[in-house]
Formats: C-alpha cells, structure tokens, sequence
C-alpha cells in the first residue's frame, strides 16, 4: 500500500510565495531597546538564534514579508518624554531597515510593500501604540505620519485625555471632542485608526466618525474570549460596514478562556495591594513575581483558529487578518511560540476548509486592501479640507460656570 502523503505544507508554502503574512504588530523594537540600548551588533537579527520571537531567518521561514513593527512606548511616559521616546523607537526602526537592507525595505504604502515584495525583501512598516506618543498635538501626529508611522493604537493600557482604554476606568465614555478630531486628521492624512486596546465604547465612536477603513492591530473576538481587550460581536459587525480588518493576535490570555480568568484573578490580587494594569512598572514587576508561583495556563494554536473563524463568520472573510504580537508578550500558544507559527496556522485553517484565495485575503490581502483604501480616503479628503489646527483646549474645554 502506497503511504498518503500530506500535501497541506507544499500548499501553505506555494501560497505564502503568492501572499506572505503582513502582520499587524510586533514589538521588536522595544525588547531591542530594553535588551541591548538598540545595538544591533548585540542583538544580530541576521544571525538567528536570538532570544526574542523574532529574527531574520525566522521570518523568513514564517513566511513574513510584511511586518508593523511598533514603535511602542508605555503609557507610564507622558507628555514631551513619550514623543521623544516615540521618536527614539521610530529611529531604531528606520536604523534596523538600513542595517539590513538586504533583507527588509522600509514600507509606507501598499504600493511600496508590493515593491518590496519584487526585491525579495521584507516589507517594514511603523505603528504608534498609544495616543499618548503624540502629547494632545494633531501637528505631533502629523510629524510621526511624515516619518514613516502608518498606524496610531488610540490607547494603550491607561485612557488619553480624549479617549478610553479598554484596561483603565472609563472616563469620556468613548471618544472626547478631541478624539474625533484625532479620529478625523489621522483620516484625512492617511495613517490608520487602530482600535486594540481601546474601550467597546471608543471602538464604537470611532467607528461611527470614521472616513477611512479601521483596523484592530492584535485584537481577537470577545464572543470566544471574554477579555476587555478582544472585539465584541457588534463592533465586528460595525468593522464589515467600515470595511476595516480585525488582526487577530495570539496572546494567550486574549485568546483562551482559561488564560483570561488567570489574569482577571491576576488583576484582583495586584488590586488588593494597589497595584493596576496603569501602572506599567508596577504591574509588570507584580506579573512577573505572580508567574513564578502560579504560571499562566497554556494556549494552543487551536485557540487562535476558533477567533479566526469567528471573526470570519461576524465580519466576513474580507475583514480578518494576523497580528502575532511576537516580542510584546513572554509566551505564546503552543505551536505559535515565534513567528515560524504561521504556516502552521494556515495549515490547519487549511485543514478546515479554507480556500487559498481566503488564505491569501487573511495573510495579507486585506489588510493591503485596507492599506489602498486608506491612502485613496486621505487625497480625497485632502481636497475638502487642510490640516486641522484644533487643540484639546479648544474642543474639550469645561463650559464655564453658571452665573
């Protein structure tokens, strides 16, 4: 009897030559800065074996030729010290394409990650993580677009002054005044709205002003994982209409049940001694200390395709994609530990029925397809209206006081 042979990674391979992932977030860039102060002869990507989730080798063995990378700062550095950390991370990114030129290329459009591609290089573009790196100033956001930053996350951990996150305690219940104004200049100069980590509500607001496609950098399905930081169904259905696209990430308490009920008792007990997810230096010093006695349960690649699927069956095939997270979290799912995982996601999507032409929409089609509308919005838009001039003193002053 002749042995069956699988023909799934010849397939996964042959498709990931036609349509390599484009992920939606890696924080890279940081661990680079806290491992080796960004020396990249310290930290030598080309040589593999490094000890970050990613490296040049194993993106290439990923089938990765797009990647944001984030240009992250915690939300614990405010005002002028995280835009000058920003621009600190936006430096490194751009001192690492250079470094290897050979094998990434610095990517500000679609039109750009397509040419890339024809060089055989890894197309590298930049995502702000948090509304905090632009300081209340639309001409700050404006200068972060100029230097090659083509998503901004409106929140990350803690609220903004005009925006909610998903992590902290409601305060504008959405978006502010301001935020849609945010919301509007990031549409009109052609940078994405990123709605991980923001709150339902914010996601909502967002969602209703927007002129542009929207994206969820790393998010997963709420519906599947109970956790603040994943997309309710309704937002998902929202998300289709605005013909955006959820990149579903891997981190495992966003994508199994277990794992979030781990951290939802995580988050009780830092309470008790004060301490909140707000608090980034705190919080990750009480995590990690938590970790030793009580680890964090495991998830499975079969976790990630449950979200997958049900973002596909809320929003539709047109509206879903990846975004790992690699380097911005310390374990990933079983199967996915870097960013080699994705063939073996695909595979076993594949397994399930998914079509090539659904593959190629998930790993990178339709987020360049977003990519491509949100560049036509911005020249329409830059047509009816000019940079906006508005401060948050201006649309979120208190009215004043009666009598």
């Amino acid at each position: 009897m002749t042995a069956t042979v699988d023909a799934t990674p010849a397939r996964i391979s042959a498709l990931l030559q036609r349509h390599p992932v484009v992920d939606g977030h890696n924080d890279l860039l940081w661990e680079a800065r806290a491992r080796v102060g960004y020396d990249f002869a310290r930290l030598d990507l080309e040589a593999g074996g490094t000890p970050t989730h990613t490296d040049l080798p194993r993106l290439a063995q990923g089938g990765v030729g797009g990647q944001f990378w984030s240009v992250f700062v915690p939300a614990s550095m405010s005002g002028d010290d995280a835009v000058s950390a920003t621009l600190e991370q936006i430096d490194a990114g751009h001192q690492m394409v250079a470094r290897y030129a050979d094998r990434l290329a610095f990517a500000r459009t679609s039109d750009e990650v397509a040419r890339a591609w024809e060089s055989g290089r890894i197309a590298s573009l930049l995502g702000a993580e948090g509304g905090h790196s632009i300081n209340n100033s639309l001409a700050t956001l404006r200068m972060l677009h100029v230097l090659g930053v083509r998503y901004l996350t409106l929140t990350h951990n803690s609220n903004v002054d005009w925006a909610d996150s998903a992590t902290d305690v409601p305060v504008h219940q959405g978006l502010s005044a301001f935020g849609v104004e945010v919301v509007r200049e990031m549409n009109r100069i052609g940078m994405l709205v990123d709605l991980s980590h923001v709150s339902a509500d914010t996601m909502r607001d967002a969602l209703r002003v927007a002129q542009a496609p929207a994206i969820f950098s790393h998010s997963s399905a709420q519906a599947v994982c109970d956790s603040p930081r994943n997309v309710p169904d309704d937002v998902l259905e929202s998300l289709r209409d605005n013909n955006g696209v959820c990149m579903v990430t891997f981190v495992p308490t966003f994508v199994n049940a277990e794992a979030a009920a781990w951290r939802l008792e995580l988050n009780a007990v830092a309470a008790e001694q004060g301490i909140t997810p707000t608090d980034a230096d705190a919080y990750t010093a009480f995590y990690d200390e938590y970790c030793l006695t009580r680890p964090t349960p495991k998830a499975t690649l079969d976790d990630v395709v449950r979200h997958v699927e049900h973002v596909r069956d809320v929003a539709g095939v047109d509206h879903v994609g990846l975004g790992g997270d690699y380097d911005g979290v310390a374990a990933l799912p079983a199967g996915l530990e870097d960013v080699t995982g994705y063939p073996r996601l695909l595979g076993a999507l594949a397994d399930r029925g998914w079509s090539d032409d659904d593959l190629g929409k998930l790993t990178s089609g339709n987020i360049l397809r977003v990519m491509r509308e949100a560049e036509a919005a911005a020249r329409a838009l830059q047509e009816q209206r000019g940079p906006s001039l508005a401060t948050i003193r201006d649309l979120d002053a208190e009215p004043p006081a009666p009598g």
